[in-house]
């Protein structure tokens, strides 16, 4: 049967119900983890915020993701998506009725810190979406996924805010949060219902270990550890904001504490990932079974600026709009939607065109135009006209969508028993560029903002230079020892 007949979107039956119901976890997910941004100043009006601590909230919705993708990543791996997925969907909906009961900054805070954890969903989907399309058409599969998924983002903003208006009153907002939260409990039954983790028949690859990522040479080893250093930076400066020296969260003790709980967290996990990888200073693997980890290495740099400067400006979009172009939080809201909206075709497209056209040329293309989409930004201001501010936006969030699409074509494609780890890792560092870039909103004007976020992309793309292009046959061991090799090319 053909690619194109195989690949029917209008089908809900086998790989593609698959797909659909994965999508709409994802939708569900991105609707309640940024519930706050378009509800954002209603919420500040009816619990009396300062600004400061509007920033904070919006830092404290994406940190927990940092960690919880890798924990979700491992989970995934080991248990399948079925049974991780729906759990994820039921427990989140708890810190999401939190939140619509807040009467406090701390209380608030406390909730959307929990709530980052809905943010791993991600990555769950992609390894039941790997597990269930062929190679050739992955990067499609996986960018209507991760697009239409993202969407959620883009629904939160352009409806949330109208629910909010048609409850009425200063809790309005309450209830369109809460509803979210009643969205991803419901959801967590039928997709457990309705999903199976492989076709049938098919063997579903699980790591040697639950604790730490695999790597498969010595100068591999060093370069993971190398890697998991920014994701605790990123975590240290959530401190640094949380403490005296920010916002005055947490006092200079708890804050000491954070730091040097870090550090043991840091040091324990070393100890995992040596105690799964010490095999490979005693005697090499074999070729056949060898991956790269440099592979990894650049998709989390291409990540970081790419889903983690979609996360922070989805956070501040609104509240940009509102303030350059004075519009109610409403009709913000809806203008700054238009960004996220992208996600419906900018990112299938990215995976669509790396399918087709190669991995790393795709990547090469779009990580460019994110630099240039992003430079056009800090350029806008109350002298342009709303149109043309918007048009910007979309212009660069398609560059900014197809780059996600891209990179999550090349993750199923490194090695398949660690698809749910290094999907993780990945999506980690969307979250630690998050983290930084809505620290350096803090600290600087909406321009530097957008401007600091295009010399990352550039950075993105030096670094782009040294992936290989995917390609051959992935070497996978069976439960009962027997050796399966995959087609990735």
């Amino acid at each position: 049967m053909s690619t194109a007949k195989s690949f029917n979107l209008f089908s809900f039956t086998g790989k593609m119900k698959i797909l659909h119901l994965s999508w709409m976890a994802f939708f569900i997910t991105f609707v309640v983890w940024f519930n706050f941004a378009p509800l954002l100043q209603a919420v500040a009006a009816s619990l009396g915020l300062e600004p400061s601590e509007i920033k904070t909230l919006l830092i404290l919705n994406v940190a927990l993701t940092i960690p919880a993708r890798v924990i979700i990543g491992m989970l995934t791996d080991k248990y399948g998506p079925r049974v991780v997925y729906s759990g994820l969907l039921a427990l989140c909906s708890i810190p999401c009725f939190m939140f619509a009961l807040a009467d406090t900054f701390v209380q608030a805070a406390i909730a959307r810190f929990a709530l980052g954890f809905i943010g791993a969903g991600f990555v769950i989907g992609i390894r039941m979406v790997s597990e269930w399309f062929p190679a050739n058409e992955l990067g499609t599969a996986e960018g209507i996924y991760g697009g239409w998924g993202n969407f959620g983002s883009a629904a939160a903003a352009f409806t949330l805010p109208t629910l909010a208006v048609l409850f009425g009153g200063d809790d309005g907002w309450r209830y369109a949060i809460g509803l979210t939260g009643v969205m991803s409990l419901l959801f967590s039954f039928v997709y457990y219902a309705n999903v199976s983790d492989t076709p049938k028949g098919s063997t579903y690859f699980r790591p040697k270990n639950l604790g730490a990522m695999e790597v498969t040479s010595k100068g591999d080893f060093f370069f993971l550890v190398i890697m998991k250093v920014p994701m605790y930076a990123a975590l240290a400066l959530l401190t640094w904001k949380l403490s005296p020296a920010g916002v005055s969260m947490l006092s200079e003790t708890v804050s000491l504490g954070c730091y040097v709980g870090l550090v043991l967290l840091f040091l324990y996990e070393l100890s995992h990932v040596w105690k799964v990888n010490k095999n490979i200073f005693k005697e090499p693997v074999p070729e056949m079974h060898r991956y790269k980890f440099k592979q990894v290495a650049v998709l989390n740099v291409l990540y970081f600026a790419t889903f983690g400067s979609e996360l922070a400006v989805v956070s501040m979009l609104p509240l940009f709009f509102a303030d350059t172009f004075e519009l109610t939080p409403v009709m913000a809201g809806m203008v700054a939607s238009a960004y996220a909206f992208m996600n419906l075709m900018s990112r299938p497209g990215g995976g669509w065109i790396s399918d087709r056209f190669g991995r790393k040329s795709t990547l090469l293309i779009l990580t460019a135009g994110l630099a240039v989409g992003y430079a056009v930004m800090g350029m806008v201001d109350s002298s342009w006209p709303l149109v043309m501010a918007v048009i910007a936006a979309m212009a660069c969030s398609f560059f900014v969508q197809a780059g996600e699409g891209a990179v999550f074509a090349v993750v199923p494609l490194i090695k398949r028993r660690l698809t749910g780890q290094i999907a993780g890792m990945t999506g980690a560092y969307g979250n630690v560029g998050a983290v930084v870039y809505l620290t350096v909103l803090s600290l600087v004007d909406y321009s530097t903002f957008f401007f600091v976020i295009a010399g990352t992309a550039v950075l993105g793309f030096v670094t782009l230079l040294f992936m290989e292009e995917p390609e051959g046959h992935i070497a996978e061991v069976r439960e009962d020892g027997s050796v399966e090799l995959i087609t990735v090319s």
